[in-house]
């Protein structure tokens, strides 16, 4: 037993999401998006951090942390849980969060999401972006609806991230994890191998660069169902965001490519409940109609708020309603969803 797993079942026992590391500082944990500190137990050292650091990394791993000041990896504790691996270096020395990833994933159902989600399995190809800030959830979405797919669906689903979070279990479909760093040099090159692996489905973690977005847009034109993530927080941001990571001699071309891939934009949030004891996810959710080619095309992305109004009954909400709903049904605060929201007067006097 490694010694850092202590933590890691004090972490569980809490309930809480991640566990934060730093020289020169006691162990925190996330629980229900609070920072608490670790109880009863004593600020940490170089010496012990370091030591905790090394014995669960691998040589490759901690040569390069070393080297570069960061790194990232996965790790299991036993069958009890994986975790996500961020070491860094800042200021006073040697850092480290870890992430919890649920040993088992969760269902569509069990995520409390909007029934539309489920659609997403008869999808035969396109691009589907998640989006949200980091620690929003948007992994663990995008494991429940791969889980949908692999439940009822006979497919070849590859998936690509830096580290592997959620493990699947070949069901109706068969399912490859490729890691980056260790599997594929990187996104790209990960997504290119894939174009030529009889994928029916890939599932990029991150579309962190101009060359990967590209290729996700050639892969879905191509008739491959591409799930790719990005940190935006609106639908009409997430259409920009792609857009602008282009010079301006390429953006028609993209904007061409976009309007023809684009099928669904999933952006999300997590609020503290009213009684602090959970969270609940919030989500904007664009759907592909023959009105948003023709948006994506002209780059009026302002006209993505009425569209999102009118496809209420096939499934759209903005962000905005999706909070107050939750605010009318007693769930979050109005203050919390005042934080959240895009227009933030909708929220003020609500109580």
């Amino acid at each position: 037993m490694a010694q850092i797993d202590q933590l890691f079942s004090i972490l569980i026992d809490v309930g809480g999401s991640d566990l934060h590391l730093a020289e020169g500082q006691p162990p925190k944990c996330r629980v229900n998006g609070e920072i608490e500190i670790v109880e009863n137990q004593p600020v940490l050292t170089k010496e012990h951090l370091s030591a905790l650091l090394q014995e669960i990394a691998s040589e490759d791993h901690w040569k390069k942390y070393l080297s570069c000041g960061d790194c990232d990896f996965a790790y299991a504790m036993g069958d009890k849980a994986r975790f996500r691996a961020n070491y860094l270096k800042q200021t006073n020395g040697y850092a480290a969060v870890f992430r919890i990833i649920p040993s088992k994933v969760l269902s569509l159902e069990q995520l409390e999401t909007p029934a539309v989600f489920t659609s997403f399995a008869n999808l035969k190809s396109g691009l589907i972006l998640v989006t949200g800030p980091t620690g929003s959830g948007k992994s663990t979405t995008l494991a429940a609806i791969i889980d949908n797919i692999n439940t009822l669906h006979s497919k070849k689903i590859i998936t690509i991230e830096e580290p592997v979070e959620f493990v699947h279990q070949c069901k109706q479909s068969i399912i490859v994890h490729r890691e980056v760093g260790l599997d594929t040099q990187s996104f790209m090159s990960g997504l290119q191998g894939a174009l030529k692996s009889d994928a029916n489905i890939v599932l990029v973690g991150e579309m962190r660069d101009r060359e990967t977005i590209e290729l996700a847009l050639t892969a879905a034109e191509m008739g491959v169902l591409v799930f790719g993530t990005l940190h935006t927080n609106s639908a009409a941001k997430t259409i920009d965001r792609v857009i602008d990571s282009f010079p301006a001699q390429k953006k028609n071309q993209i904007r061409t490519q976009l309007s023809n891939s684009l099928k669904v934009v999933v952006a999300q949030q997590l609020l503290r409940s009213v009684d602090g004891t959970r969270r609940y996810a919030a989500f904007e959710i664009l759907l592909y109609t023959t009105a948003l080619p023709a948006i994506i095309r002209a780059g009026e992305t302002s006209k993505l708020s009425s569209l999102l109004q009118t496809g209420r009954q096939i499934g759209m909400i903005s962000m905005d309603d999706y909070l107050m709903n939750l605010v009318q049904c007693g769930k979050i605060t109005a203050q919390a969803a005042h934080m959240k929201a895009i227009d933030k007067s909708r929220f003020t006097q609500v109580k």
